[in-house]
């Protein structure tokens, strides 16, 4: 509190955080961050002195409309700069409510008011990433060992029982919420339960989320800060190549017995598709690329964690995953030598008729997957190429190949000539129906 009402103090943060975070010119187009200068030679531990900065109140719906001003990419821009700060740089603005960010009419934001800031060291950090990733997955206990690890729990506090608490918090899944507020609502009862206690900087954290939804809330009553931070979050772990950051890559798309979250490899491939698709689509339009630039993933990174979780799944550790992974590609080889999917693959019209829908939307998601993961390695083609190269290369994925196919011929022998006959006769059918 005293902190706070030191003004000398404060115009070192405003300072600090204009070096951090502030950028761009405005100019219509280009959302920016602007802090106001600090007039040292009029400035006091009891009296601050700052540049005029005019804007408009972003509760002020009527004049932002007025002037013509872009709220998604105010609202990108915002997101993406208190996402920096909380989970890159570690110095956070820990009030940024409506009252101190103002839209100016060049369409950039300013923050004002840095008497209350946080700074969070980097375990705090990758803590924060590693608790979303958890609470995405629904993995009580991982959340429960999290709390734990970093000092939210005393010590001797039985880590299953909290653990039981959020499952029973988090209902059978259709209580799950993407907005700050509703995650919160949650974890309170468990919180007070088990006598969590917040470090001083976390407690900030939380109030930093809350003020944030709350002030993009009043751009976009429909603004979900978890949601809408989870492209940034994925973006950091595939970018920072460290241990724990892969570790906790692992967590989000491999599950704790080894079974592949394909839901989630899925999610990640479209996301990584869909900005190839963007970037060849759009080349010449700089604001939507400028807007969205921090939801973009870098191919080289990517191409990198690709090959690191490779590696993994092919080294004595990931022997369960490759268990797992030659379990489910016989589960497509069945869906794809069953007699009753191949009407679902020549037929355009979509007709069910003795279709397994299990089966179908199986096959339906590999077709896609792949579709995706074409597009996806189109952005940097000579990089995927070269870590196959590497990764084909290596004595384990020959051997690995070599139980796949093994396990293939042995599951597959007795079904394949009576399914390629089935196959022909469908696919004979197919081409007289489409001469017709």
């Amino acid at each position: 509190m005293f902190d706070e009402i030191d003004y000398v103090l404060e115009g070192k943060n405003a300072e600090r955080f204009a070096i951090l975070y502030s950028h761009g010119s405005g100019g219509g187009s280009m959302t920016s961050i602007k802090v106001p200068k600090v007039y040292w030679n009029y400035t006091r531990k009891s009296i601050l002195a700052l540049e005029w900065i005019d804007g408009i109140k972003l509760t002020d719906a009527e004049r932002i409309s007025k002037a013509n001003l872009n709220r998604k990419s105010m609202i990108d821009e915002g997101l993406y700069c208190s996402l920096r700060q909380l989970l890159e740089d570690g110095f956070f603005h820990a009030d940024p409510h409506p009252g101190n960010l103002v839209a100016t009419e060049d369409g950039s934001l300013a923050y004002f008011d840095f008497g209350m800031m946080g700074d969070i060291p980097r375990h705090y950090r990758v803590g924060l990433i590693q608790m979303l990733v958890h609470y995405v997955n629904r993995d009580s206990l991982g959340l429960a060992n999290d709390f734990h690890s970093l000092g939210f729990v005393p010590e001797g506090t039985d880590l299953h029982a909290i653990a039981t608490a959020l499952r029973v918090a988090f209902g059978d899944g259709r209580r799950q919420s993407n907005d700050f507020q509703g995650v919160m609502n949650h974890l309170y009862d468990v919180m007070y339960d088990f006598n969590f206690s917040l470090p001083p900087d976390y407690a900030l954290v939380i109030r930093a989320l809350g003020s944030l939804e709350g002030t993009a809330k009043a751009l976009d009553p429909d603004f979900k800060v978890i949601e809408s931070a989870y492209p940034f979050v994925i973006g950091r772990l595939l970018a920072d190549p460290s241990p724990d950051m892969r570790k906790i890559l692992r967590e989000l798309l491999i599950c704790d017995d080894g079974s592949i979250r394909w839901n989630r490899l899925e999610r990640l491939i479209a996301a990584i598709s869909q900005q190839s698709q963007e970037s060849s689509n759009e080349p010449g339009d700089e604001n939507a690329a400028s807007s969205s630039e921090w939801r973009s993933f870098d191919m080289h990174s990517v191409v990198a964690a690709t090959e690191d979780l490779f590696d993994f799944i092919l080294s004595r550790k990931g022997w369960r995953v490759r268990v797992f992974l030659i379990q489910d590609i016989l589960k497509a080889s069945d869906a794809f030598l069953q007699e009753a999917t191949f009407p679902d693959i020549f037929d355009r019209e979509g007709s069910t008729g003795e279709l397994d829908p299990e089966r179908s939307k199986m096959i339906r998601r590999l077709i896609n997957g792949v579709q995706s993961f074409r597009q996806a390695t189109s952005l940097a083609p000579d990089a995927w190429i070269a870590m196959l190269i590497r990764t084909v290369m290596k004595h384990e994925s020959q051997r690995f190949v070599l139980d796949v196919f093994l396990a293939l011929v042995n599951h597959s022998c007795n079904k394949i000539p009576e399914t390629c006959w089935i196959c022909i006769s469908r696919y004979l059918k197919y081409l007289d129906k489409q001469s017709r």
